[in-house]
Formats: C-alpha cells, structure tokens, sequence
C-alpha cells in the first residue's frame, strides 16, 4: 500500500487546525498521573479526533493506536499510530518544540512516518522512498550524517532525569563521550537526527506511539532507530537513535558496558 505526500500534508494540516489555535493560549490542561505531572490538553483530544477521522475516511480497514484515544482494528495488518502532541510539556510553555506524530505499520514495521512542527511550518515525513522536509528554504530530500566518532557527535536527549539508577550511570557515559549534549526537544531531537543536524537521540521509558513515525524519518534518511538492546523499536522501550550504523554500533557498545 502507498501512502502519497499530499495525504501526510492533509494530516498534518488537519492536527495543525486543532493544535495551532490553542498554541500559546490559555486552555485546560489535566494531569493523567496521579503520583506525578502527565499533561494532557484540549489540543491533544481533539487533534487526535481529526487524524483519526481522516485516516478512517481514507482508510476504513486500518487499525488504529492513539495517545489520547486508544485502540481500534489493531489487528488488521496496517495500523497508524499517533501521537497528537508529542511534547505536551513543551506545548504548554509555549515552546515549539513539540510535533504531531504519525506512523503507519504494517505487519508491526514501521514503514511510513510524518513529524509536523505547524509553529515554524516544517513537516517531515517519510513514505518509503526516503526521507523528506518541507517548510522553511524550500523542500529538500533529508540525510543523516556521516559522524563516525562519538567525540565529534551531538546528542539530544528530553532530560537526563529519565534515566534510573544503573540506566542513568550508562547514559552517562554516552554524554561524557559526545562533543555536545542538548535536552528537552522531544520528537524534535529525532527529526534533528534525520535532517542531518545532530547525530544521536537517546530516550528512555517511550511507548509505540512516541517512536513508531519517527523510525521511518530516521531510517530513510540512513540512520538505525533501535532498542538499547539492539532490538525493534516499534513497540517502544529505551531507544536509541543514530544517524548511521557504525556511530550507532559504538554509541549501543558504551552503554552496554
């Protein structure tokens, strides 16, 4: 099945209608974790609502997995998993660094993937014949880097905070071997990855729809998204990504001890 440019525009377009108004204005905000600060908005709820409306519209038979709305059809062999806002934190700071994510999987790969900034107007997206950008200086094709060496790579990660106990002293070294270490960009650090601006994003404790439109972005544009064990990342879990296989070879070796 393919997926064309002009209907990853139309989700991104469809969220951006319902995320845009909100951004940066006072709305209401509640907490889905009652130990800790999980926040979720009016912009999420309903962005989610008008993806999910589109993707049926065009593709009844797919199965569904949504951040704020669950689970549909998850059985069919095609499921779109989303993430209306990733970077909620982020949204309701006022930063634009957070972005809608959209991914579909067949038969549980990750074969297409969309990651939508409306604020600064760019979209990523990937559909299986590469990697692509579309917003500021024009529409271009995406690459990774060629950064071979740890000591020349940068590396984004939300906060070192997620890290726990034996994780937190393993990420740990994977800073202390980088040249520079930024936080609390989200999916953004990813797309950076995949545009060919930075060259690891290291995250932990991420859910299916956190990771699965991204591993396409990465992917096509010549980077490795996997576990820290090395394994599939569309179900989620401790992820790495990096933005070629020899520099994520050494990245999963250090943390692996």
């Amino acid at each position: 099945m393919t997926v064309s440019a002009d209907f990853m525009r139309r989700l991104a377009a469809v969220a951006a209608a319902e995320t845009l108004p909100r951004f940066r204005m006072e709305g209401s905000i509640s907490n889905k974790e009652a130990s800790g600060f999980d926040p979720v908005t009016e912009a999420d709820r309903e962005a989610e609502r008008a993806i999910r409306a589109l993707i049926l519209s065009e593709y009844p038979g797919h199965g569904i997995l949504g951040e704020e709305h669950g689970a549909e059809n998850i059985t069919s062999s095609h499921v779109w998993v989303i993430d209306p806002i990733d970077g909620t934190r982020a949204f309701i700071s006022g930063l634009p660094v957070w972005g809608t994510l959209v991914g579909l999987t067949v038969d549980g790969d990750a074969k297409a993937g969309l990651m939508s900034q409306p604020f600064t107007g760019e979209l990523f997206y990937a559909l299986g014949d590469g990697a692509h950008f579309e917003g500021p200086g024009g529409p271009r094709r995406l690459a990774t880097r060629a950064t071979a060496a740890l000591s020349d790579a940068t590396l984004f990660t939300t906060t070192p905070a997620l890290f726990k106990g034996a994780m937190r002293e393993r990420y740990d070294r994977l800073e202390a071997s980088v040249r520079l270490p930024r936080y609390g960009t989200d999916c953004y650090a990813f797309a950076m990855v995949a545009a060919g601006h930075a060259d690891i994003a290291v995250d932990a404790g991420l859910q299916a729809y956190d990771i699965v439109a991204l591993i396409p972005l990465i992917e096509q544009a010549g980077g490795v998204v996997t576990t820290w064990t090395g394994g599939a990342a569309e179900g989620g879990g401790d992820i790495l990504a990096s933005a070629n296989p020899v520099l994520h070879e050494k990245a999963l070796k250090l943390i692996n001890g």
